[in-house]
C-alpha cells in the first residue's frame, strides 16, 4: 500500500464536569464525548526518501514539529524503526482552537494512517498508550463514538450512542486559550455539576430528552463570563427550537441540538444572518 486517507472527525461534550484539580497541576474530569460528521481528511504517501514532510491548507497551522500530526507520525515511526519517508497532506475543515478536539483527532488519524500504511500492526490498545503521551483527548479520538472520559481524560468506557438527531454548530470568530480557561477554573469550590451519571443512564434508556436535559458544561463558568456571544448563541439557537445547547469543551464553538432539520436549517441561518459566527454546520452525530 502507497497512498492512504484518513478521516478525522470532531467531538463536542455532551457533559462535562471537572472534579478537582490534581497535585500535579491535572484537573481531573468526568466526560461524555461524542464524534460528530465533522471532519478534515489527511492523505498518506509512502516515499523512498526518510523523514515526514507535512502540507496543510491553512496558513494558521504549522508544518512542522509544533504540529500534532508530525509529532504522531514521528513517534509512530521512531517507536517501528520505519526507514522510508511519508508525505501527509491536511485538509482542515474542524474549527481551529474551537473546543472540537481538532489537534487531537488528526493526531489520532496520523497513528491510524501511520500504523497502517507502513503495516505496523499496532493494536487500537497500544496507539492509545502511545497517544496519551502527545495530548489528552487522543485516546478518544483514536476510538471515537460515544463515550465516558474520566481521570485526565485518559481513561474511557464506551458508552451505547444517543438516539440520532440534528446539531448545529456554531463557531463565532473568537479563539479560546484552554490553558486560560483551567487556570481560572476554581475546580475545588464548583457549587455546579452536570448530572453525568443521569446522561449515561438517559443514553442507556435511549431517551433523547433525558440526554439534552442534562446538558452541562462546568467550564462555561470561565468561558461565557469572558466571552458573552456564547450564551447569545445558546439562546438563539433554544429560541429557534433547539431541545437545548451547550459550549463544547473549553469553546468556544457552540452546539444546539434539534429533532426538525427546518428548525435547524433556520437557526444556522439566523447565527450566520446576525454574524455570530461565519463557521456554521448542520451535522450529526458520527
Amino acid at each position: 500500500m502507497e497512498q492512504i486517507t484518513r478521516k478525522a472527525y470532531a467531538k463536542i461534550n455532551l457533559g462535562l464536569d471537572v472534579l478537582r484539580r490534581r497535585e500535579d497541576g491535572y484537573h481531573e474530569v468526568k466526560m461524555i464525548m461524542q464524534t460528530v460528521d465533522i471532519f478534515d481528511t489527511l492523505t498518506f504517501v509512502k516515499k523512498d526518501t526518510p523523514g515526514i514532510r507535512l502540507k496543510v491548507d491553512n496558513a494558521e497551522l504549522s508544518e512542522d514539529k509544533d504540529n500534532l500530526i508530525y509529532r504522531a507520525a514521528e513517534l509512530l515511526m521512531d517507536k517501528a524503526g520505519v526507514k522510508q519517508g511519508v508525505e501527509i497532506t491536511l485538509e482542515k475543515r474542524i474549527p481551529i482552537a474551537a473546543g472540537m478536539a481538532g489537534g487531537s483527532t488528526d493526531a489520532a488519524a496520523a497513528f491510524h494512517g501511520i500504523n497502517e500504511l507502513f503495516n505496523l500492526g499496532y493494536s487500537l490498545e497500544e496507539l492509545q498508550a502511545f497517544g496519551v503521551t502527545l495530548g489528552a483527548d487522543i485516546p478518544y479520538c483514536l476510538a471515537g463514538g460515544t463515550a465516558i472520559s474520566e481521570g485526565i481524560g485518559e481513561i474511557l468506557t464506551k458508552l451505547p450512542s444517543p438516539p440520532q438527531c440534528i446539531l448545529v454548530v456554531a463557531k463565532p470568530d473568537i479563539n479560546v486559550s484552554t490553558k486560560f480557561v483551567y487556570e481560572n477554573l476554581h475546580a475545588n469550590t464548583l457549587t455546579y455539576h452536570p448530572d453525568i451519571d443521569g446522561m449515561i443512564e438517559a443514553m442507556k434508556a435511549g431517551s433523547l430528552q433525558g440526554v439534552t436535559d442534562r446538558l452541562g458544561n462546568v467550564l462555561e463558568t470561565v468561558t461565557v463570563r469572558e466571552y458573552p456571544i456564547i450564551e447569545e448563541i445558546k439562546n438563539l439557537m433554544k429560541q429557534e427550537g433547539a431541545h437545548n445547547a451547550l459550549m463544547s469543551g473549553s469553546g468556544p464553538t457552540v452546539f444546539g441540538i434539534f429533532t426538525e432539520e427546518e428548525s435547524a436549517q433556520k437557526a444556522a441561518e439566523k447565527i450566520r444572518e446576525g454574524q455570530l459566527a461565519s463557521q456554521v454546520f448542520v451535522t450529526r452525530f458520527a
